[in-house]
C-alpha cells in the first residue's frame, strides 16, 4: 500500500486492513469479506474472512478488470447482485469467484488524498443479494480505514522531520530550527491522541520524547507530567492561548486551564512561561 523506510516506526498497514475486516464482520454479519492493498494501480488481495477455497488468496487485480478493477479505475463503490450474469464488469476472475460460490458482491475503495490505497469487498453466496445496509457497512469500514491511514501518513511525515533533525549532528549541518522541532513535537503529541492503535500511539509518543531530550540541559528525571498536561504545555510553548490549545487538542478552554495549572504546580512555577522553561530544562519539551 505504501513503502516505508523504517517498518519499526509504522506498523504494517495490512494489520489495519485485517482489523477493519474483523470489525466489519462483527457488526454486519456479512458472510464473506476480503480485501487488499493497492500499489502501482495493482490490487493484491491479502485478507479474508469466510472464504472456503484458495482461489482468492493472493489474487492480483488489475485496473479496469473485474469488480475490483472497476473500483480502482473510478475510485467509487461498485456492486453486482449476480456476479455470473453481470454485464457491468469484465469476467477475468470468474474462476476463483465462482468456485468460491460468490453471487452478490460489493467493493468499496479506501481513498486517501484522492488515491485508492485499498479495496474492501463484502459478498454472499445465497440467492438473496446484499442489501443497502450491507453496502453501507462496507462503506463505513472503508472510511474508518482511510482515516487511520491519514493519521499514519501524517505520523510518517512528522517522523521524517525528526529523522532530519537527528541526522544533522552527524554531518555538521545546522539541521532543523528549534521552533520547527517544537512544532513537530507538539503535532506528534496531538496526533497521538487520535490514534486508536496502542502500539502506534506509544511509538508516536516515544518519537516526540526523542525530539525533546536531545535539546535538554538535564535528563528527564524531574517531576513527571501527565500526558495531557504535557500536550497542553507543548501547545503553550508554541505561543497558543488556552482557546487555541483547546481547539487543537479538542479540549474545552477550562480543561486546558486545569491541565496547565496542574503542570505549573508539579513544575514549581507560577507562570506559563516559567512552566515551559522548566519543562525544557527537564527534557520534557524541545
Amino acid at each position: 500500500m505504501h513503502s516505508h523506510p523504517d517498518a519499526l516506526l509504522r506498523p504494517d498497514d495490512g494489520d489495519a486492513l485485517r482489523q477493519a475486516l474483523r470489525q466489519l464482520h462483527d457488526h454486519s454479519g456479512i458472510p464473506v469479506l476480503f480485501g487488499g492493498q493497492v500499489e502501482n494501480t495493482l490490487l493484491s488481495l491479502s485478507q479474508y474472512i469466510g472464504v472456503r477455497t484458495a482461489g482468492l488468496r493472493g489474487l492480483r487485480v488489475r485496473a479496469e478488470t473485474g469488480l475490483g478493477g472497476r473500483v480502482l479505475t473510478t475510485g467509487r463503490p461498485a456492486k453486482v447482485t449476480d456476479y455470473r450474469s453481470a454485464r457491468s464488469i469484465t469476467h477475468d476472475y470468474d474462476r476463483p469467484v465462482l468456485t468460491e460460490g460468490i453471487r452478490s458482491v460489493v467493493a468499496v475503495p479506501v481513498v486517501v488524498a484522492g488515491a485508492v490505497r485499498a479495496v474492501l469487498y463484502g459478498a454472499s453466496r445465497g440467492p438473496a443479494p446484499l442489501g443497502d445496509r450491507a453496502a453501507d457497512a462496507v462503506a463505513d469500514a472503508s472510511r474508518r480505514l482511510a482515516a487511520e491511514l491519514v493519521i499514519r501518513d501524517e505520523v510518517d511525515h512528522r517522523l521524517r522531520l525528526l529523522g532530519a533533525a537527528q541526522g544533522s549532528a552527524a554531518d555538521g549541518q545546522r539541521g532543523v530550527a528549534p521552533e520547527e522541532l517544537r512544532q513537530v513535537h507538539a503535532e506528534l503529541r496531538r496526533i497521538a491522541q487520535q490514534v486508536p492503535d496502542d502500539d502506534l500511539r506509544g511509538q508516536l509518543l516515544d518519537a516526540a520524547g526523542r525530539l525533546a531530550r536531545p535539546s535538554a540541559a538535564h535528563s528527564a528525571r524531574g517531576t513527571p507530567l501527565a500526558p495531557r498536561e504535557l500536550d497542553v504545555l507543548a501547545q503553550v510553548a508554541l505561543g497558543c492561548s488556552n482557546a487555541e490549545a483547546g481547539r487543537r487538542l479538542a479540549l474545552l478552554p477550562e480543561t486546558v486551564k486545569s491541565y496547565l495549572r496542574s503542570a505549573m504546580r508539579k513544575l514549581g512555577t507560577s507562570t506559563r512561561f516559567e512552566a515551559v522553561v522548566a519543562a525544557r530544562r527537564q527534557g520534557l519539551l524541545p
